[in-house]
Order: structure tokens, then sequence, then C-alpha cells
């Protein structure tokens, strides 16, 4: 037996009504709530599964070989969307999953088919989405082989590097170091950009930790791009603020302070959501492969990229705030000092009228 698992993930808005949407979609698709499957009740927590529905199946065409995948979409409550398009023959062996492997390397030919599912499946949500707005070019891809036994005498590199080709020793390890097995029969091995599970059952569970890493990947590098974007319209405010007149620009900072308090107080919140996507707690070797799933992605990076750029944010308006209060001081100063100025002035000119 053999599966291939082409997954490509996209952030479509901000947080979702998970509940709501399934009682939007149920007369149209075929849905449910993911849950897992092999483990203890609470061994891995998951506040709002996300939402399945059953797409279309996808026919692609490659050196004159016709393959047909299922399709599901998942839904996910932090506002990202994960497409993945599987091909299974029980018949084929590992000889077969590379072959096909290798025709599809980098996912090619599959991206007008993702396209085509995400613009039919977003005019539909798009209603119950608060925000929804998709960037095509911005995505995470990644592909899961599977097969239902391990052999230990084929090389899995060049399937996971996608070509067949001579690398170097360090090459070699730096791919398969982070491999894992729970008993003799299994073997979980998770590179950069695809895996490769050996298992005699179909391990749906491992397959899911490694997709809702992916989707938590997606959206720490989309955030870190918005709070980029949103830096340097900061900066770019601030600069035309210190620009304009005393009393427009002590204006402005209240209007740059308020924006940034929103951006600080709604990414804040989402950014926490993201790296509590999951929590895996009693079961030992899944929290491992999820744990090393989030580090081949490099997940550390980018959470502590996002929470940098949080502490930026927060650091900017509290010196835009020390600003407006200084000045705010200064103006007060100014209005005592006139004011002194006017009671001398009135002692003055009626002391010359006495």
């Amino acid at each position: 037996m053999i599966s291939l698992r082409f997954y490509r993930i996209y952030d479509i808005g901000r947080e979702i009504d998970l509940t709501w949407l399934e009682r939007e979609l149920a007369e149209s698709f075929v849905t449910a709530r993911a849950s897992f499957l092999r483990v203890k009740q609470k061994s891995i927590m998951i506040e709002d599964p996300p939402l399945a529905i059953r797409m279309q199946p996808v026919r692609a065409e490659r050196k004159g070989k016709t393959f047909e995948f299922s399709v599901v979409a998942r839904v996910y409550d932090i506002g990202a969307i994960s497409f993945c398009f599987v091909y299974e023959d029980p018949a084929a062996d590992y000889s077969s999953l590379s072959e096909i492997a290798f025709l599809f390397a980098g996912q090619e030919g599959l991206s007008d088919f993702y396209l085509q599912n995400l613009t039919r499946l977003g005019e539909i949500i798009r209603p119950h989405i608060k925000n929804f707005a998709f960037d095509q070019d911005f995505f995470e891809d990644y592909t899961i082989y599977v097969t239902d036994h391990r052999d230990d005498a084929i090389d899995p590199v060049p399937l996971l590097i996608g070509e067949i080709t001579t690398i170097s020793p360090q090459m070699r390890e730096e791919i398969i170091r982070n491999s894992l097995s729970y008993t003799p029969d299994d073997l979980a091995i998770i590179s950069w950009d695809s895996a490769l599970l050996c298992n005699p059952e179909i391990p749906t569970d491992l397959i899911d930790l490694i997709e809702y890493a992916n989707v938590q990947v997606l959206e720490l590098r989309y955030y870190d791009r918005e709070l980029s974007r949103q830096m340097e319209k900061m900066y770019d405010d601030i600069e035309h603020a210190d620009r304009m007149w005393r009393f427009l620009r002590m204006h402005q900072y209240h209007a740059i302070m308020g924006k940034q308090m929103e951006t600080y107080a709604e990414i804040s919140e989402i950014f926490e959501k993201v790296n509590n996507l999951i929590k895996v707690t009693e079961d030992v070797y899944y929290a491992r492969v999820y744990a090393t799933a989030l580090k081949v992605f490099r997940s550390s990076q980018w959470s502590g990229s996002v929470s940098r750029k949080i502490d930026v944010i927060r650091e900017n308006y509290s010196m835009l705030s020390d600003e407006v209060r200084i000045q705010h001081s200064n103006f007060l100063e100014w209005v005592i000092i006139i004011l002194i100025a006017l009671e001398f002035g009135l002692a003055i000119w009626q002391s010359m009228r006495g």
C-alpha cells in the first residue's frame, strides 16, 4: 500500500466561528470535525478542531498517465485553510511510490487545481468569515509519503529531496537526522518540505500532527509579514507627523497610538492562539513527532520574530505616549505662564487707571 498526500495551506482571514460555518455548509458539503483516532482522551488537546470539507476529486495528468486525487479541505479557527490531495494505491509498493513522487516533485502540475478549489470554496465561505481575503502566492506546501512497511534497505533520501542525485554525507545526515520510531516496524522521517511515514496501518494521527505544525508555521509567517508591513507604515506615519505643526502633530500621534494599540491587541491574541493551536500532553511519542516537526519547520524562529516585532510596536507606543505627555505638560506650562502674564498685565492696567 502507498499513499501520497500533497498539502497547500493558505491564510484566509481572521478568526473563524467554525460551529457557525459548519451549520452553513452542512447542506452543500460533507463536513466533519477532525479528531485523533489512536490516542487516549485528552492526550492531544485541540480547543476548536478544524472543520473538514470533502471536495470534488481532482484528475491530473503527468507524462501520459492520469492520477485521481481525493480532496479534503480543512478550515481552522485561526484563519487558515489547508487543502490535501490524496492518492492511494493498495496494491502498489515503494518503487511505485518513488515513481509517482518524482512525477509530482515540488507538487508540479497541481497549482491550478489548488487555486480552483480555493476559489470555489472561497466564494461559498466568504460571507461567513470576517475580513475574508487570501494571497494566492503566499502559502505553505508540504508532501507526506506513506507506505505500509518499513524497509531499511531502501534509501529514503531521493524521495524526500525529490530527485535522484549524489549528495554529500553531511546533507544526507541533515535529511534523515529527524527520524523517529515507536516500534521496530514503523518509521517517521520528517524533513523541511516532505515526510516519509512507514507503518503497517495508515498513521492518520501522525499525518494530522504534521499538518497542524505546517498550519502553525504558515500563520506565524503570515503575521510576521503583516507586522513588518504595519511597522513600515507606523514609521512612515511618525515621520509624516514629525513634520506637522505641534498641535496637529499631537493629534496625529494619538491616531498612530490608537492604531498601534489595535494592532498589538489583535495580533497578540491571535499569536497566542497560533502558538497553542494544539497541545500534546500524555503521549510521549506523538509529543516528540510534533516537537520535531516544529523544530524542522523552524517554528521557533518565526515565533521569535513575531514576538520581537510585537515588542517593537509596544515600545513605540510607549515612546509616543511619553512624547504626547511631555508636549501636553509643556502646553499646560505655557497656558499657566500666559495666564500669569495676563493677570499681571490686568493688575498693572488697573493700577494705572487708579
